[in-house]
């Protein structure tokens, strides 16, 4: 009896699972010969909570709908034999692993949070970008041959109510010469010192690399991994610590120390696949003392004054003497391309208009007080790229306050709406039509929505 008593009390328990899980997986629509789980809904519900991302409406209502057009794509693209190389998957996969990592505090707490190893998140951050990037290819192949004539944007813009005209924000373009404080060789020997004490005790056994690179490294989103950063191609690192890192063979050695833009690393193999490579790494930035900054501005200063004077161009000056290798060569002229660093960066790349909430908070406090033509004096600022503080004088070239868009003035941001409303007409059409040439299927627990679109309920 009490044999019978716990097999009913384990076979009670596995049905009880079992239930549980079925419910986990439950197919809440089918599109074509797709389906979409609840699992789905949720581990996209929580991947936006944490990126802080605003869902507008119920989410059990507004995710699946999304899902769903998705896979009218994804049908698609199978059909066109549309694909995206596994390399630029795989590099977005490490990236977004890494941000979940720097974003929950540690591998641990990312798989506590997604309740899955990192493996298995890893396997689900692949699909789910390897389609998304899939879709993005699609929709290009729709659009891609819109094209907009001059007489659409007048037509366009004499439709637009006078009091519903759009708000151009105030841009201006800047050009800059960025100069380095100088670094003493006293603290450059501390830090390579540093850094030979660190590889000793790893070599000798003493310590393990990543509990160094917590403690130590001066690369703060890393070094909550351990160092590790994900693997990388070697033109997803820069020149001299990829030649190094992909030189490396036995996981057991450290590398030699490598001097980068960004300071002095070490680099320990964690392992190669292909043309990619994982490794950790600890990076120490030298210490810039006040007095150095100090010197760098007086350095910029007389450097102003000489460009005030007439004895050379501001031009001149950025490509002799800045030592910001992405602006030195286009003359000192910014190119507005947003980064991960400055997330308030919008879409509009390889422009040299910023909005004044692109650029760097110091730079957008200067820039705001001065004329067009005018250099600013000198000043320091934390450089979004290398996070080392810099000094720096600006040029303002040109400056357009804002204002309500005009046909004369805005003609590009005005084409650029019309391009847009074109596209949407056309993924619109092509939605509905597919609706109707698809079999979709709703459980009837979800088909008590509000839906975006209609033609999901079919007859």
């Amino acid at each position: 009896m009490k044999r019978l008593l716990f097999l009913f009390i384990c076979l009670s328990g596995f049905l009880r699972l079992q239930a549980q899980s079925n419910v986990i997986d439950e197919v809440i629509w089918v599109v074509g010969d797709d389906a979409i789980f609840l699992s789905d809904v949720e581990n996209w519900r929580l991947q936006m909570q944490m990126n802080g991302e605003r869902i507008p409406g119920d989410p059990y209502c507004v995710l699946p709908e999304q899902l769903a057009i998705q896979k009218l794509f994804l049908h698609q693209a199978k059909l066109d034999s549309i694909d995206v190389p596994d390399s630029q998957v795989y590099s977005e996969v490490e990236s977004r692993i890494n941000y979940f990592i720097s974003q929950l505090g540690s591998q641990q707490k990312m798989e506590e949070y997604f309740n899955k190893t990192t493996n298995e998140i890893r396997e689900e951050q692949r699909t789910s970008i390897k389609e998304q990037y899939t879709v993005m290819k699609m929709k290009q192949e729709l659009v891609g041959k819109i094209k907009t004539v001059p007489s659409e944007v007048r037509s366009f813009y004499k439709r637009i109510p006078e009091d519903s005209l759009p708000y151009i924000p105030t841009t201006v373009e800047v050009s800059i010469i960025m100069v380095e404080p100088q670094v003493s060789l006293a603290e450059i020997d501390e830090i390579k010192s540093r850094l030979r004490e660190y590889t000793e005790r790893v070599t000798s056994g003493e310590a393990l690399f990543s509990t160094l690179a917590r403690s130590y490294s001066d690369d703060k989103e890393s070094a909550t991994r351990g160092g590790e950063l994900g693997f990388r191609g070697k033109a997803e690192l820069v020149p001299e610590f990829a030649a190094v890192a992909f030189d490396l063979n036995d996981p057991k050695r450290v590398s030699r120390i490598v001097e980068t833009e960004y300071g002095y690393h070490i680099i320990q193999l964690i392992e190669k696949r292909g043309d990619r490579i994982n490794v950790r790494h600890i990076l120490l930035r030298p210490f810039v003392s006040k007095d150095e900054i100090n010197t760098a501005l007086l350095r910029l200063d007389s450097i102003r004054n000489d460009i005030v004077a007439n004895k050379f161009s501001f031009e001149e000056g950025a490509f002799y003497i800045s030592s910001d290798k992405d602006t030195k060569n286009n003359k000192g002229l910014m190119v507005n391309n947003p980064t991960v660093q400055n997330p308030n960066q919008t879409a509009r790349t390889g422009t040299s208009r910023f909005e004044m909430s692109e650029l760097p908070p110091e730079m957008a406090k200067i820039i705001d007080t001065m004329k067009v033509g005018d250099v600013s004096k000198p000043f320091s600022m934390i450089s979004s790229k290398t996070n080392k503080e810099i000094v720096a004088i600006v040029k303002l070239k040109s400056r357009v306050d804002g204002h309500k868009a005009s046909l004369s003035e805005d003609f590009q941001a005005l084409k650029d709406m019309v391009d847009a409303e074109k596209r949407e007409s056309v993924l619109n059409d092509w939605i509905a039509k597919k609706q109707k040439e698809t079999y979709i299927r709703i459980n009837d627990k979800w088909k008590n929505c509000d839906f975006q679109r209609d033609g999901w309920l079919q007859k």
